[in-house]
């Protein structure tokens, strides 16, 4: 899917796949985030992604008001998870509507496992 947004000279259209690399680089800026989790359907076992596979943790969901965005994360041992998602939710929700312009509704962070 992909998102078009019209203007006066014509549209733009954002992929899903541009828009999760835009919130996968933002949440991977927050503190006392290890890394982006995936889900592999093969052993049902969720694996840390490296930086180059930062869309694979995010899932864009379309709507009428806006975009949803759901993160799937690995957190550091030691730190307040809450403080972590309300960080990255905001850092998300930042980056997404200003570089694109388009409205983030709803961001929705899974915590999949904590690392040493």
């Amino acid at each position: 899917m992909s998102i078009k947004i019209n203007n006066d000279f014509g549209y733009i259209e954002y992929s899903d796949e541009v828009l999760a690399n835009i919130a996968g680089a933002a949440t991977m800026e927050c503190y006392g985030v290890v890394g982006m989790a995936s889900k592999r359907a093969t052993d049902g076992l969720w694996e840390l992604l490296k930086k180059d596979n930062l869309s694979k943790g995010v899932k864009i969901i379309s709507k009428d008001e806006g975009i949803s965005v759901e993160l799937y994360i690995i957190v550091e041992y030691g730190t307040k998870i809450s403080v972590i998602a309300n960080n990255i939710i905001q850092k998300v929700k930042y980056s997404v509507e200003g570089l694109t312009g388009i409205k983030v509704s709803n961001v929705t962070v899974y915590i999949q496992g904590i690392r040493v």
